[in-house]
């Protein structure tokens, strides 16, 4: 439990309401409100004082609770500077009679409205969520593609007669050139092998490259050769 500490301010404050509360019993009994009415009236004065102060502290926007907090305040001041000599108490006029019999009235529909009247509701902060990252795009199949090799002329036979000019005319045999790979089929062919060692750790042979490609056996060993 916090304690009280008591200082300047605190002394300042008690003595200032507990003359305030004096004023306030004082013209009371000079209305013709005596016994423990006359007691009554300045703690309905400063509760309905404190109860506006409070809901003026709730809610910032409330006329209703600036309205009866001045109307608390011009009671609470009309009391203090009326039994400071300027009135006899003696003789208090009739007008004053009437307000001080109808403040209760008044306290009370001033309080019952304070305390009913909505108050602001705080506005609960929301969290903040982090935008979901972007999911990766898995990459787009690359098609096969299918290299057709155009069939080779067959050569053309030396005439059946002169069999022995055939043969000494016939050139030596020369190892068939390499066949020559398109750079698109080039650059699929490194991608399925870069895919075959990621997946199995070892490098791509010519059958499977062949097998995947779908080409002949020669241009299936121009690429493998190609790729070391």
């Amino acid at each position: 439990m916090p304690r009280i500490r008591i200082d300047a301010v605190l002394i300042q404050a008690v003595i200032a309401g507990a003359l305030s509360f004096a004023h306030l019993h004082d013209l009371a009994a000079a209305a013709g409100q005596d016994g423990w009415k006359a007691w009554a009236y300045p703690v309905s004065v400063d509760l309905l004082l404190v109860a506006a102060w409070r809901r003026m502290r709730t809610t910032a926007d409330n006329r209703a609770a600036w309205a009866w907090f001045v109307i608390a305040l011009a009671a609470s001041l009309g009391a203090n500077v009326a039994t400071a000599g300027l009135l006899d108490l003696g003789d208090v006029p009739a007008w004053l009679r009437i307000l001080v019999a109808g403040w209760p009235a008044l306290a009370f529909l001033g309080g019952t409205l304070l305390v009913h009247s909505p108050a602001a509701v705080p506005t609960e902060s929301q969290p903040v969520t982090a935008a979901p990252l972007p999911t990766p795009s898995e990459p787009e199949p690359v098609p096969d593609v299918t290299v057709e090799r155009a069939p080779e002329p067959a050569p053309e036979l030396p005439p059946a007669s002169a069999p022995e000019e055939a043969a000494a005319s016939a050139p030596a045999p020369v190892s068939a050139p390499a066949a020559a790979v398109p750079p698109a089929l080039l650059d699929h062919a490194r991608k399925l092998a870069d895919s075959h060692q990621a997946t199995t750790g070892s490098r791509i042979d010519s059958a499977t490259l062949r097998a995947r490609l779908g080409v002949p056996a020669s241009l299936a060993d121009a690429i493998t050769a190609q790729l070391v």
